[in-house]
């Protein structure tokens, strides 16, 4: 035993006397997580907030947060003798003499556009399989709470250089918080320290970029973990998996040794588009001017759907009422429809909860198919989310493809109202295909293309049935139905306390529920199996020798050999 090896058990055991760590650490350490690609997305997000921190704490070193204006004299010859913010100049010097300084920007950069589409992304897998179902509702909303304040993170952070690129998105925010009635022009004084744009709001945002936002990302990301944690990991359905077991492999080594590599991994793609591909160069841009708007000024990804019902409301909308102008062009699809969408996403496992009246604890996913309604409310956000994002960008659409800004902002105008109900529709009537299909294959069995025709004459198609592992994906399942009420009138005639409440609550159940398929049960597969077992003579043993000839399209006509006539051997 070398002398490292005899003093490292003192202090630990020290420690451990006095913190107890030992047995906390020991339980964790044993504690079991299900496999599955799906997961990583989670760790996607925090791997690329890590990476946001570790480029920030650089970044911020050199980065100069003040609009007070300067002459630049520096390596970009092109800017030499503009006036400029401190915190523009600050920028251009990180971005070219700075040993690093450019690489590191791009890191951050593109850091902050995989953490929002990890976040987006892994809000999706949990949306579409239920993992948000109880008792994981309160972290659902913790969730959410984080998109928000990552959208938080990445506008004030994007705006920081004080380009012209985003000094464009401070006045489409000037102008959103002037158009609250009454109170707008004192909140829009009170943000930017006067008069758009100010002097105060640069080093006001570098505050909320740098200490407010990641503090509040930090200390919820470890109650988002420490409640995954605490109700164990979700799992898929499958064979063996029930809500009260849990079917993986232990955090140690496994998960921590996976863990370890793929934050190498995460970093190693982050550096890799940061080195290949230049992102926000505001060298180009130039500092930022109150007088020039340019076309092709489109914000990150995650706040582009902003910008694009920003485009698409008409300028009409606008009334005066006792003096004082209502822009509904403007809080409309700034305020109104963004506020009204993301209530009704976090809120939302408190409704589909409200639909069922279930409150029994669930660790198994669903499968998307199995819940169409839930399914294509999702697909129909993401499509409307999806027209936005292309509506952001109609100035671009329309130079690249030499077509009418007026046509195109019409089309997606009519798109935006027209597609998501398209998308639900489509979305369900496959889902509702598809929980068919499985019911096929639980009663039938996989088609094998193999015809056999017996010597009554009777014809048959051989299936291959299903083993237990598949039957009981597609049967293992919560069918939920429409909640039942009592009736309107109790036995003396009197009109109910409460039932107008529960009659919405059944509307609202029916919405739901009322278009279903339900799953096989034992009785019905029992049924199938008995009737169908001649399905399967084909493969027994006890069958004599067969012939087989092409049918149709690729299929084959199978008969023991002694049953076919001879000028049924040419068909």
């Amino acid at each position: 035993m070398t002398t490292t090896d005899r003093a490292f058990p003192g202090p630990v055991d020290y420690l451990d006397q006095r913190t107890g760590l030992g047995s906390a650490i020991k339980t964790f350490a044993r504690k079991i997580f299900p496999d599955h690609w799906s997961f990583l997305l989670g760790e996607i997000a925090l791997y690329s907030f890590v990476v946001l921190l570790i480029s920030g704490v650089f970044l911020t070193m050199f980065f100069v947060p003040s609009m007070n204006e300067t002459v630049y004299h520096g390596a970009w010859a092109s800017m030499q003798g503009v006036k400029m913010s401190e915190a523009f100049k600050s920028t251009l010097d990180l971005s070219f003499e700075v040993r690093g300084g450019l690489l590191m920007r791009q890191i951050h950069h593109w850091a902050a556009l995989l953490f929002m589409a990890a976040i987006v992304t892994h809000m999706m897998r949990v949306f579409f399989t239920g993992a948000f179902r109880k008792p994981r509702e309160v972290n659902w909303v913790i969730g959410f709470v984080l998109m928000i304040l990552g959208l938080a993170a990445g506008f004030s952070g994007y705006s920081l250089p004080d380009d012209v690129l985003s000094g464009n998105g401070l006045r489409i925010t000037d102008g959103v918080v002037r158009a609250i009635p009454i109170i707008g022009s004192y909140m829009s004084y009170f943000i930017f320290g006067g008069e758009f744009p100010g002097t105060q709001l640069i080093p006001r945002l570098f505050t909320v970029h740098v200490l407010l936002v990641p503090g509040l990302i930090l200390a919820l990301v470890g109650l988002h973990l420490f409640f995954v944690v605490l109700h164990k990991h979700t799992q898929y359905p499958g064979s063996g998996r029930t809500d009260k077991n849990v079917v993986g492999f232990p955090l140690f080594p496994i998960y921590v040794a996976k863990a370890g590599g793929f934050f190498f991994i995460v970093f190693g793609v982050i550096a890799l588009l940061a080195a290949l591909f230049t992102i926000n160069p505001v060298w180009n841009y130039g500092p930022y001017d109150p007088s020039p708007i340019s076309a092709g000024a489109q914000p990150d990804w995650y706040m582009l759907f902003l910008e694009g019902a920003l485009r698409l409301t008409p300028g009409q909308l606008e009334v005066v009422i006792a003096g004082f102008t209502i822009p509904f062009n403007i809080l409309i699809p700034a305020m109104i429809v963004p506020g009204i969408l993301f209530t009704a996403l976090a809120a939302y496992p408190f409704i589909e909860a409200y639909a069922t009246g279930d409150k029994r604890e669930h660790h198994v996913l669903d499968r998307p198919r199995n819940v169409p309604v839930r399914t294509s409310s999702g697909v129909a956000l993401l499509t409307a989310f999806l027209i936005l994002m292309l509506a952001g960008s109609n100035d671009i659409i329309a130079t690249q493809f030499d077509l009418s800004i007026n046509d195109i902002t019409n089309v997606f105008r009519v798109m935006l109202f027209v597609g998501p109900v398209i998308a639900f529709w489509i979305t369900k009537r496959t889902c509702l295909a598809l929980q068919r299909k499985d019911r096929e294959l639980v009663l039938h069995g996989h088609e094998t293309g193999t015809i056999v025709r017996f010597a009554s004459g009777e014809y048959i198609e051989v299936h291959k049935p299903l083993d237990e592992h598949e039957r009981w994906l597609r049967v293992n399942y919560d069918a939920h139905r429409p909640l039942e009420i009592a009736p309107a009138e109790d036995s003396r005639g009197v009109l109910r306390k409460g039932y107008r409440r529960d009659r919405f609550r059944q509307r609202v159940s029916r919405f739901f529920y009322e278009d279903r398929v339900e799953p096989v049960t034992p009785a019905e597969l029992a049924a199938a199996q008995s009737h169908g077992a001649h399905d399967q003579l084909a493969t027994s043993p006890d069958v004599p020798q067969v012939e087989s000839k092409p049918v149709g399209g690729g299929q084959h006509l199978i008969a023991p050999i002694s049953q076919v006539r001879p000028d049924e051997r040419n068909l």
